[in-house]
């Protein structure tokens, strides 16, 4: 029996999710333009409280630990830290793009695979390969996508990307007969982040709380501040 709740501040839509023993409890998903992680704590009291619960009987807090954006990831994951040194509960920490990949399964036959895509900045895209049993066949890594991108893959199997960053890579990649681009939106979601951490809770895939940082792929790069006209 396990009662996890699971975050997702991965991009600007916030999510919390409420899983019993893997199956979804409660779930309360914000979409705006800008980020909505200030919102996260007003969210996790309305998961709990709607599902009949008290965040006392949690067994464990999950939270999508990246790629993604900088601050999002950094909000969330402070979020879950800070409730498992309050609650005292253990940690579990799941890939963002593994995630995302749990939300299209079972819509495209075995001999496709799946790219989830996040925008990263003008052409670069966080990316990774799984096939349809959400086993990975290429890492998460960062990608500068161009015409020759996923060559190998295209020449051997349709491929679907999906997510934020996909859109953009359309017109780049669309010449390629094997590229399939979803008509589905899929934004990271507690939802999945929730069904994922209830197998990692199984088999005791807990991170160390103090020492454990989001998974932010490349360094954080600022905008220089504008001077200031006078």
């Amino acid at each position: 029996m396990s009662l996890i709740l699971s975050i997702d501040t991965s991009t600007t839509v916030c999510s919390v999710a409420l899983h019993r023993d893997g199956t979804l409890a409660a779930c309360y998903e914000l979409f705006t333009e800008k980020s909505s992680s200030g919102m996260l704590t007003t969210l996790i009291q309305h998961t709990v409280q709607h599902s009949g619960h008290q965040l006392s009987e949690l067994d464990a807090i999950a939270v999508a630990k990246g790629p993604g954006s900088y601050t999002g990831l950094r909000i969330g994951v402070s979020t879950a830290k800070g409730l498992c040194f309050a609650l005292d509960k253990p940690l579990l920490a799941i890939n963002t793009l593994e995630a995302m990949v749990w939300q299209v399964n079972g819509f495209y036959p075995a001999s496709y695979t799946l790219c989830p895509m996040l925008d990263a900045r003008r052409m670069e895209v966080y990316c990774a390969v799984y096939n349809t049993e959400g086993h990975e066949i290429q890492p998460t890594s960062a990608q500068i996508i161009d015409e020759g991108s996923f060559a190998d893959l295209l020449t051997q199997q349709p491929v679907v990307f999906f997510g934020n960053g996909a859109a953009k890579c359309q017109a780049v990649l669309s010449h390629q007969p094997n590229a399939i681009f979803s008509e589905q939106t899929v934004h990271p979601s507690a939802r999945t982040v929730g069904q994922l951490a209830a197998v990692a809770y199984e088999q005791g895939q807990f991170e160390d709380v103090a020492n454990f940082e989001p998974y932010y792929l490349k360094d954080f790069v600022g905008t220089k501040p504008k001077k200031l006209v006078v």
